[in-house]
């Protein structure tokens, strides 16, 4: 029996993309995005929820993002779910969990 790891969000990105560029040329962006919820609640209120989401872009996809992304921008994002982990300065075992794009859409582009 097959599963499948896919995630699809659309939101919008809460800062500028980091971009990184390694010594063998490949390219990283990270950057995070919030998806808000709005529901009622017991006593009949209006209320949102406003979740982060990680993203990690690799690639040729990278030049998309670092042309078409700022602050502000609404896009979907296509990818999987990963968690990885590091030793902390101290020691400490810490996990990251971060969706890692395959795809990006830029849903609404913000006027800089």
């Amino acid at each position: 029996m097959s599963t499948t790891n896919r995630v699809q969000l659309t939101g919008n990105l809460g800062a500028k993309p980091e971009i990184k560029v390694f010594d063998t040329g490949n390219k990283l962006a990270r950057f995070s995005i919030a998806t808000s919820e709005e529901y009622t609640t017991k006593k009949g209120e209006k209320a949102t929820d406003t979740q982060w989401h990680n993203i990690a872009v690799w690639g040729k996809l990278v030049d998309v993002v670092e042309a078409n992304l700022d602050k502000g921008t609404q896009v979907s994002i296509d990818g999987k779910l990963v968690t990885r982990h590091y030793l902390d300065k101290n020691g400490t075992k810490k996990y990251i969990t971060e969706v890692v794009a395959s795809d990006v859409l830029v849903k609404q582009k913000v006027n800089a």
